[in-house]
């Protein structure tokens, strides 16, 4: 029994970790985090996307239900998510497209540190932005919004464990470095979450394409960040979370029910 109560405990202790890491929300650990701490309740990623996206599409549902259009309520399911996760992801997002711009990979660190946003950063995000909400316009049905949100941003998510495991981290510091390398328990954890959320959003079908999206975006980042910086930084986890996010809003305009 006490064996058991301890398990409770660590998990739930993980769970605060996660879901205080990705999102606003006031459930941090009162004691402080050590490290390695957050690389293994990484596995919690995909329910703090649950979390997000649920609040998303109950925003969306409401709106629509208050008869607000279908365009306002996306941007209002949008600025949810933002509003919630302190736009963390998009700004990882900005910030690794504008290191795209430097010549050394001292200065592409550089300037993923630099809180001005650059041109190729404010295209990106403007993108990113478009992208979804356009998503969630082509599917407008609150029920299937509210699937296909919820599946976003946990399968998203999910990829983040993978690619912490796979990818070094580019410098010594910084939250990438400092969370750590996640185990493989958590990485298969978190994977298992986020195909089960797939697999009940999108169908076999569904699931496979968004499996095989996230492993491309997956790898062409990967390319990208360890040719350019020698590996990961919190903001290209950030970045990954934004394209497999939008990704799969596209492939559930096909696929959600």
């Amino acid at each position: 029994m006490d064996d058991y109560l301890k398990t409770l405990q660590h998990l739930f202790a993980d769970l605060r970790i996660g879901v205080s890491l990705c999102t606003r929300l006031p459930v941090a650990p009162a004691a402080p985090v050590n490290d390695g701490d957050v690389a293994r309740a990484s596995w919690t990623f995909p329910i703090a996307g649950v979390l997000v996206g649920l609040a998303a599409a109950l925003i969306y549902r409401l709106a629509i239900r208050l008869q607000i259009p279908a365009e306002p309520a996306a941007a209002l399911a949008l600025a949810t998510t933002m509003l919630l996760t302190g736009a963390m992801h998009e700004d990882g997002l900005a910030d690794s497209v504008d290191a795209l711009g430097g010549k050394t990979s001292e200065q592409k660190l550089h300037i993923t540190r630099d809180s001005r946003i650059g041109a190729f950063g404010a295209c990106a995000l403007a993108m990113s932005i478009l992208l979804r909400w356009s998503a969630l316009l082509a599917i407008a049905e609150p029920r299937a919004v509210t699937v296909a949100l919820i599946v976003a941003h946990a399968a998203s998510r999910a990829a983040l464990p993978v690619f912490m495991h796979l990818v070094p981290p580019a410098r010594t510091d910084g939250l990438s470095s400092g969370a750590g390398q996640p185990p493989g328990q958590s990485v298969a954890a978190a994977l298992a979450l986020g195909i089960i959320c797939l697999v009940l959003g999108l169908r076999a079908k569904g699931t496979m394409i968004g499996l095989v999206t996230l492993a491309i975006a997956g790898l062409v980042i990967a390319r990208i960040t360890t040719k350019g910086i020698g590996g990961q930084t919190g903001d290209v986890l950030g970045a990954l979370q934004q394209v497999g996010e939008a990704a799969l809003l596209l492939v559930a305009i096909s696929f959600a029910e």
